[in-house]
């Protein structure tokens, strides 16, 4: 079995995969929680599956070396971007600017559901991703996510408050926190469509669009009907297609 693992700024993803590419059990946890918590997830895993290798795609290099050193010791170990090179023509102006787990994403969603398409990353930022009719990489767009939206508001403001993020009720909010959430789930999903709408204009082709990401389920109809693909597992999807390179 393989051990993927998805580092993102705000959580670390891991899942265990068996070779059939069948999905056994994820797990997720905060990135900033604390190493003995992480190392404990890990063992626990460890013990529960036969797993004889571990691929890690990584935005926090810092936390990328710290699991590293825990997994070596009893597995094989592969890191995305330094050990495996996603095999897609990136057309970035600088290809090292773009996180392994966008190419990572846009890859799985290639190899599953060919091209053109725009995969659209709901997570700590909310990412645009757009594969050609060629396969190749064209670049995207990167807005901040709900969260760190939320976040922003709470510490940058004297009076709005910190809210759960929930799905809100109506358009049009009656309480500041019922104001705050329609703004974000349908602003953000009023964002998401004109963007699909946009980058469909510029590449001049009718893309699939994949939604994936934390807040996938969330914002599924504040999006609709430009949403059609829903697959919350995609990077650990591109992870295991890469791990059979």
């Amino acid at each position: 079995m393989l051990l993927a693992i998805d580092i993102g700024n705000t959580t670390i993803g891991f899942a265990v995969i068996q070779k059939t590419s069948q999905i056994v059990s994820t797990v997720i946890v905060d990135t900033d929680a604390k190493p003995g918590k992480i190392k404990a997830i890990i063992q626990k895993i460890l013990k529960a599956h036969p797993i004889d290798r571990a691929v890690i795609c990584s935005v926090v290099p810092k936390t990328t070396r710290s699991l590293e050193e825990i997994l070596k010791k009893k597995l094989a170990v592969s890191v995305i971007g330094r050990d495996i090179i996603v095999p897609i023509k990136n057309r970035y102006k600088n290809p090292k600017q773009v996180g392994q787990d966008r190419l990572v994403g846009a890859y799985g969603a290639m190899r599953i559901y060919g091209q053109p398409l725009i995969v659209v990353d709901l997570g700590t930022a909310i990412t645009f991703d757009v594969i050609s009719t060629q396969g190749e990489y064209l670049g995207g767009a990167i807005v901040p996510g709900i969260r760190l939206s939320a976040e922003s508001l709470f510490l940058k403001t004297a009076l709005l408050p910190h809210i759960d993020i929930k799905a809100p009720r109506h358009i049009v909010g009656r309480t500041t926190q019922e104001s705050i959430l329609s703004g974000l789930f349908y602003g953000y999903g009023s964002l998401c469509r004109g963007f699909i709408d946009l980058i469909s204009k510029q590449i001049k082709a009718k893309p699939k669009v994949v939604m994936t990401g934390g807040h996938t389920l969330l914002m599924k109809k504040f999006v609709s009907p430009k949403i059609r693909i829903i697959d919350e597992d995609l990077v650990f999807k591109g992870i295991y297609f890469l791990s059979n390179l």
